[in-house]
């Protein structure tokens, strides 16, 4: 069994893999370019504001989370989402309603009309669709749920979780599970129905119901503690130059500290974004290259807000809002980031976490960023009834944030499997394959583990 593998990159998709391979005995290098853990979950404090640039929670959607939090120490600082959480908001004619959780609070809601509501009641009775990569979720969502149904719940929905454009993203890439609804069950609310069954038989969660979580110190606390148990065979601020092949593995070159720097490995995975690897691998891999470069990440903003609690006019009452492209906003929607955990912001403050631009709205940041943060902040001060300026601002911006599982993503997940079938040793993963939520990278690493593990023990 050959046990030596380099790991290149140590955010979380990386560093999940990493913990499997290490209780199974591999000796794991990992080369990471940022002079810490985590990749995009990144926590920083802030005159007592706690605040995740990244992601801000995850969905307990695997029991391998807390398998992994258990086996490094840090179960006891995981939280879940107080209740106030469970509440969503969709702007509609700006004013915010509450996304409806029941039968009876979806016949009451003003967020649809009655002749959504009852375009919706014929759901069932529409036939299956062809082939889901080549269709966009917007196309689904339209046949099966009607256009208003996908105005003002899918659209804000997608911007929300991939910062993305329902007319471009592939509904059977970018949601399979969704599809698969129709797929085996013959619809959604069927599938919903039927399907509980089946997640219970696997012990997983549907997104719907699974516990939100993060930890008392923000999302950053979980790569920091996977990261402790490589102390020393994690290399920080190493940029990676260029991946080639060799006889008995492959080669590694690197700078690190204003050194070139080489490693020679017979097991190579890679999680980093496909668009750095796309940059560093062997120009004969040339339709590899175009492939990783064809994947497209949009830029986000996140902007952070600090207010004093009082300032603000109307009931934290949710976990936030999401807008519709309809509406016409500078922004995507609004993390109620104090209301859903603890440890937010100081005792009579409240925090915010505001989302701007992503593929629904890239050419927002070709223009001054003070004048469109300072729209973004007049427009939310609109919304929520804001009486003053906030105490505390602060941004991050992600000029290529977020992969997009695009219509005819599957030809890139195709090509990918045969490249692994065709040199073996050097391993895919990262969020743009399997998945880009948290759940999704854990859940992925395990696979990825057991793929390395079956080449290992030829």
């Amino acid at each position: 069994m050959n046990k030596k593998i380099l790991i290149l990159g140590a955010g979380i998709s990386g560093l999940a893999t990493a913990h499997w391979l290490k209780k199974d005995g591999y000796e794991v290098t990992m080369l990471e370019a940022k002079g810490k853990p985590g990749g995009a979950m990144d926590t920083i404090e802030d005159r007592g504001f706690l605040i995740d640039f990244g992601p801000n929670s995850g969905l307990e959607t695997t029991p391998l989370i807390r398998k992994i939090a258990e086996d490094v120490g840090i179960e006891d600082q995981m939280i879940y989402a107080n209740e106030e959480g469970n509440k969503r908001y969709i702007l509609r004619d700006g004013k915010l309603h509450a996304l409806p959780t029941s039968p009876p609070a979806f016949i009451k809601s003003k967020l649809f009309t009655t002749k959504a509501k009852f375009r919706l009641a014929a759901e069932p009775f529409i036939g299956k669709s062809q082939d889901g990569y080549y269709q966009s979720i917007s196309e689904f969502v339209k046949r099966r749920l009607g256009q208003e149904f996908l105005d003002y719940a899918i659209n804000p929905f997608v911007s929300g979780v991939f910062a993305g454009d329902p007319d471009k993203l592939s509904v059977k890439s970018a949601f399979p599970k969704l599809y698969r609804l129709e797929e085996v069950y013959g619809g959604l609310i069927k599938g919903m129905i039927k399907g509980a069954k089946e997640r219970k038989q696997s012990k997983e969660e549907s997104k719907q119901s699974a516990k939100m979580f993060s930890f008392i110190n923000g999302m950053q606390t979980f790569p920091e503690a996977i990261a402790k148990q490589f102390e020393g065979s994690i290399i920080y601020d190493s940029v990676i130059n260029k991946i080639s092949k060799t006889e008995n593995g492959f080669k590694v070159s690197y700078f690190n500290g204003g050194n070139n720097e080489v490693i020679e490995i017979p097991l190579l995975l890679s999680t980093i974004p496909a668009h750095v690897l796309s940059t560093v691998i062997e120009e004969e891999e040339a339709e590899l290259r175009r492939h990783l470069e064809d994947i497209y990440y949009p830029p986000v903003m996140v902007l952070f807000l600090g207010y004093h609690e009082k300032a603000i006019g109307r009931p934290l009452d949710g976990f936030g809002y999401l807008i519709p492209s309809l509406e016409e906003r500078k922004f995507l929607g609004a993390i109620w980031s104090s209301v859903i955990f603890p440890n937010r912001a100081p005792e009579g403050y409240a925090a915010f976490t505001l989302f701007v631009g992503g593929a629904r709205a890239p050419q927002l940041f070709a223009g001054d960023q003070e004048k469109l943060i300072s729209e973004v902040i007049d427009q939310f001060s609109r919304i929520m009834d804001v009486k003053e300026e906030p105490v505390l601002r602060t941004q991050r911006f992600w000029k290529k944030a977020i992969p997009q599982y695009n219509i005819g993503y599957v030809e890139h997940e195709n090509f990918f499997e045969r490249f692994e079938q065709n040199n073996p040793g050097f391993f895919l993963s990262g969020n743009y394959r399997g998945g880009i939520s948290v759940g999704d990278c854990i859940k992925n690493s395990d696979v990825v583990y057991n793929r390395i593990k079956k080449l290992s023990n030829r």
